[in-house]
């Protein structure tokens, strides 16, 4: 098991709000993916470390007995960056980062408020995989849809303000 991997850092240590920090680390974390490299190669790394984060929740759960830990926080990062991969989807370099009109830094600020606030209240399918998901699948699906539909969302509410402007 690899706790410095599934702790995310080990910030699913901290003794407050472990998953609002997991994701406050994964966000500027995917913003730069998305700077230096692209929303595919974020996306693409979002569905390689969740495979490997179902793989590492399982050993760690088979091993405590403990399902869905607190401390676990790679999670958060998959919904994160797989909310950024969605919403965005584009690519900047660093000039461009504070333009108003390519949305990069409006959207990577709804998208992270969209997924903490799905994914802490858990509407609809998002709390049904959280509950009746088992093993290192159930703690990481309901992250994924959140951070699914969190990217959506945020895209939305930017098309809604550009039309407003």
């Amino acid at each position: 098991m690899n706790w410095f991997f599934i702790t995310l850092f080990y910030s699913g240590l901290a003794p407050k709000a472990p998953g609002t920090i997991g994701t406050l680390i994964s966000l500027p974390l995917g913003m730069l993916i998305l700077i230096y490299f692209s929303a595919e190669t974020l996306f693409m790394a979002t569905v390689l470390i969740t495979a490997i984060a179902i793989k590492e929740i399982n050993r760690y759960e088979e091993k405590s007995g403990i399902h869905d830990d607190k401390r676990i926080v790679i999670d958060e990062l998959a919904g994160m960056w797989f909310a950024l991969s969605v919403a965005p989807a584009i690519s900047i370099d660093l000039n461009e980062l504070s333009t108003f009109e390519n949305g990069f830094l409006i959207q990577s600020v709804l998208s992270f408020i969209l997924f903490r606030y799905f994914d802490i209240t858990k509407p609809s399918i998002i709390g049904r995989l959280d509950r009746e998901a088992k093993g290192g699948v159930g703690v990481m699906a309901d992250d994924i849809v959140a951070g699914f539909a969190a990217g959506i969302l945020s895209a939305v509410i930017w098309q809604g303000i550009l039309k407003i402007i």
